[in-house]
C-alpha cells in the first residue's frame, strides 16, 4: 500500500513544486501563485487523450508559510495530502475534470521515468520485536539530521521524511517505506536503493535496529505490532474488519515492492494496463517471499498476495473491465467513483467510510454535508484503491512481495523491459490476447499458493514465465543502458522453478530446525 504522500494535519514547508514519483507535477509544499491551465478550456474528447491535447484542471491558490530551521530555511514538511490541501476549485468538479486529471499523466516517451517503492520491517536485533514508534521517531530524526532530509509531521509527531523527489514514510504497522524519485535508468534506481539502505543502516545499527526484506511478518501476531500515529490509518483500522477478514493483516503485517511507470496516451495506458494485469500473477510468483505466519509455514508462497483476496473486494482485484473494448480513462473514473470512500482531509481526517464519491460530487456526503470535493480529494481517494495494477497519473505494478535488496532492483527491471519496449509490450499483448477472464482470475487465486508450479493450459506457469523473462531481457537490451544484469536474480528463479519462498521453506525444514528466527539474519538488509 504505497501512496504518493501519507497525509495528516499540519503545517509547512518548502516553497516549491516537487515532481511526483513518475515525473508529474505534484504540489507537496505550500506554493505561492502557482497556476495550472483551467479545465474549463476543454480541448479534448474523452475517448482520445494523447500527450499533446490534455490540459490539467484547476487554478491553484496556495499561500507560502515558512518555518525557519537551523540547517536551512525549511526543515519541516507538512504531512499533507498528495497535493496541498489549500488547492481550491473555482467551480464544482465535473466528471470530465476527474478524467482530465488521469489523462494529464500522459507524457512523451523521452520523459518516461521509473519510480520504485519498497517497504521493509524494522526490528530490534536482540529481541526480533518490531520497532516501536519512539524508536521510529528517533530513527527518522537521526536520518534527517545526519543526511539532510526534511521532516514530515502530523501534529507533533514525525511520520516521515522528504528529500528532493524522494520520501520516506510509515505504513500502519511501522513498515518503513522509501518512495523513490522518478529516474531515467535502472542503474539510477539501484543506486538510489543502495544509498537509502546505507543511510537507514548507518543510524539504525547504532540503535540495535535491523530491517527485514520479506513480504509478511514471519513471527508476530497483529496484537504484537505497534500502531503508527497517523489519522488515515485509524479510520482504515476501524473499517477493515467490516469488509474483509484479512484487512488488518494487510495493514500491519505485509510489505511490498512496486514500480510506477508512465504512458504517452490513453491507448498506451490501456495496452500497459492490460499487459500488467495479465502478467501480475507471474510477478507474484517470481517474487513470492512470504511463506511464514507466527513462526510456522502458512501454506502459501505469497501470503501477502493471498491477503489481498479478502481485504476489501470493492477496491482490490484483477479489474476485468480493463479488458473491455470500452475501457479508457473515463471507465476507470466510473470504477473509482463507485469504490467506497475512506476519508476526507480537512486539516484533519474525517471518517467517510463506505460513502460515495459520486454523492460527494453532488454535495451530499453525510460526513461533510453541503461540501464539494476538490482535486486533492480525488487524488486522495485514488490512493485508497488497491487493485493489482492501479491507475493514477501513472500505472503502479502492485503484485510483488517485499524482498532483499536484489529484488528491489529486479522488479523495476522486469516491468521496464516489458512495458517500456514496444516490441516486448506487443509480444506480451499477443501472448495474453486469448487469456480469458476466468483464466486470469484462476492465476490470481492459485499463484499465492503454488507459484510457478501453478497449472496453466497444457503446462505450468513456469513455462510462461520463461518466455516472459526473455521478453523482459530483450526489452532491456533494446533500451541500450546495459540493464539486463538486474534480471539475474529472477533468471535463477526461472531456471530452477524455485521461488524465494520455497528456498526459505527448504531452510526452515533443514538447517534452521523448524525455526523462523534465522530468517531475520537471512533477509537482513
Amino acid at each position: 500500500m504505497a501512496h504518493v504522500s501519507k497525509a495528516g494535519s499540519s503545517y509547512c514547508i518548502r516553497s516549491d513544486i516537487t515532481r511526483g514519483r513518475t515525473g508529474q507535477n505534484v504540489a507537496f509544499g505550500v506554493v505561492k501563485n502557482v497556476e495550472a491551465p483551467k479545465m474549463k478550456e476543454k480541448s479534448f474528447g474523452v475517448s482520445s487523450f494523447s500527450c499533446n491535447n490534455v490540459k490539467i484542471a484547476r487554478k491553484l491558490h496556495l499561500e507560502t508559510l515558512e518555518f525557519r530551521g537551523k540547517r536551512r530555511n525549511s526543515v519541516i514538511v507538512a504531512a499533507s495530502p498528495p497535493t496541498e490541501d489549500a488547492v481550491v476549485a473555482a467551480e464544482p468538479l465535473t466528471k470530465e475534470d476527474l478524467v482530465g486529471y488521469l489523462a494529464s499523466g500522459c507524457k512523451p516517451k523521452e520523459n518516461w521515468r521509473i519510480g520504485t517503492e519498497h517497504e521493509k520491517f524494522g526490528f530490534e536485533i536482540k529481541t526480533l520485536q518490531p520497532m516501536k514508534y519512539d524508536q521510529i521517531a528517533e530513527l527518522l530524526n537521526g536520518i534527517s539530521e545526519r543526511f539532510d532530509w526534511d521532516k514530515v509531521m502530523e501534529g507533533d509527531k514525525i511520520i516521515g521524511l522528504k528529500q528532493g523527489k524522494q520520501s520516506i514514510s510509515l505504513e500502519p504497522g511501522g513498515q518503513f517505506e522509501l518512495s523513490g524519485a522518478p529516474l531515467e535508468t535502472l542503474h539510477q534506481t539501484c543506486a538510489e536503493v543502495n544509498s537509502h539502505l546505507y543511510q537507514v543502516k548507518a543510524v539504525a545499527e547504532e540503535m540495535g535496529i535491523g530491517f527485514l526484506g520479506i513480504g509478511f511478518q514471519p513471527k508476530l501476531g497483529i496484537k504484537d505490532i505497534p500502531v503508527m500515529p497517523k489519522g488515515r490509518y485509524e479510520i482504515m483500522r476501524n473499517y477493515m474488519p467490516k469488509v474483509g477478514s484479512l484487512g488488518l493483516d494487510m495493514m500491519f503485517r505485509t510489505c511490498t515492492v512496486q514500480v510506477n511507470l508512465d504512458f504517452c496516451s490513453e491507448a498506451d495506458m490501456i495496452r500497459k494496463f492490460r499487459a500488467g494485469l495479465a502478467l501480475q500473477p507471474i510477478a507474484t510468483a517470481l517474487f513470492a517471499n512470504s511463506p511464514f505466519t507466527e513462526g510456522k509455514p502458512n501454506g502459501y508462497l505469497s501470503m501477502r498476495s493471498h491477503i489481498w483476496t479478502d481485504t476489501d473486494k470493492n477496491r482490490t482485484g484483477m479489474l476485468p473491465f480493463v479488458f473491455y473494448d470500452s475501457f479508457g480513462f473515463e471507465q476507470y473514473v466510473d470504477y473509482a467513483l463507485d469504490v467506497p470512500m475512506y476519508f476526507v482531509y480537512r486539516k484533519k481526517y474525517i471518517d467517510c467510510t463506505g460513502m460515495s464519491f459520486r454523492d460527494f460530487m453532488a454535495g451530499n456526503l453525510p460526513c461533510i454535508p453541503g461540501e464539494l470535493p476538490n482535486l486533492n480529494d480525488w487524488e486522495n481517494h485514488l490512493t485508497t484503491i488497491f487493485p493489482e495494477v492501479r491507475l493514477k497519473r501513472y500505472l503502479e505494478m502492485r503484485g510483488a512481495d517485499g524482498g532483499p535488496w536484489r529484488s528491489l532492483c529486479a522488479l523495476p527491471a522486469f516491468w521496464v523491459g516489458l512495458l517500456y519496449d514496444e516490441v516486448s509490450l506487443q509480444s506480451i499483448l499477443d501472448m495474453t490476447a486469448d487469456w480469458t477472464t476466468e483464466e486470469r482470475q484462476m492465476l490470481r487465486n492459485k499463484v499465492p499458493k503454488t507459484g510457478l508450479k501453478t497449472s496453466f493450459r497444457d503446462g505450468l506457469l513456469w513455462n510462461v514465465a520463461e518466455d516472459v523473462l526473455k521478453l523482459a531481457k530483450d526489452g532491456l537490451e533494446r533500451r541500450g543502458f546495459k540493464e539486463t544484469g538486474f534480471l539475474n536474480e529472477m533468471a535463477e528463479v526461472v531456471r530452477t522453478g524455485v521461488t524465494p519462498a520455497e528456498r526459505l521453506l527448504e531452510l526452515y525444514h533443514g538447517k534452521w530446525g523448524q525455526s523462523v528466527d534465522p530468517v531475520f539474519e537471512e533477509l537482513l538488509y
